[in-house]
């Protein structure tokens, strides 16, 4: 297995643990999915040349939100990325870099590179509410189901 087939196993499972297979399969693979989406009634963006910067009220964290594609990026999050990483937009390229940066950041490239998903997966819980161990207060995935996830995708476990 390949470091890049890796890291895109990867990217599925956090997509996986963020949307569910459910949006996944009823969007472009999840870049244009607005929070607040449920597969039975998906609210999706048209563009990808900017952000969407739709504000979603969230009844279960009783806030509001600003998340969304792939990665339920916020709109916050993409502004800074877009200038720090030169992203022209955000599509699907530009919204796996962002997530790629964040992985970087949380200095999980090297437990993805070598199939060490379980750890990869701990090191970036504070990024995505959905990720064991999260702790916001939101669903959060069993690291089984994310294994399955990457599995599918093609991912090597060591």
């Amino acid at each position: 297995m390949t470091p890049a087939a890796n890291r895109r196993a990867f990217l599925d499972a956090l997509a996986f643990s963020e949307l569910g297979m459910g949006l996944l399969s009823v969007s472009n693979n999840g870049y244009n999915v607005i929070v607040g989406s449920t597969p039975q009634a998906p609210i999706l963006f048209d563009s990808y040349a900017d952000h969407p910067r739709k504000s979603v009220w969230i009844p279960r964290i009783k806030d509001y939100s600003t998340a969304a594609g792939r990665y339920q990026v916020l709109e916050k999050y993409f502004d800074a990325y877009k200038r720090t990483l030169s992203l022209p937009d955000f599509g699907p390229v530009s919204q796996d870099r962002i997530a790629l940066q964040l992985i970087r950041e949380c200095r999980a490239l090297d437990d993805i590179d070598n199939g060490r998903f379980t750890s990869a997966i701990y090191k970036c819980r504070s990024r995505w509410a959905s990720l064991p161990g999260a702790g916001y207060g939101q669903n959060e995935r069993s690291v089984d189901s994310l294994v399955a996830a990457y599995l599918r995708a093609g991912g090597e476990v060591t």
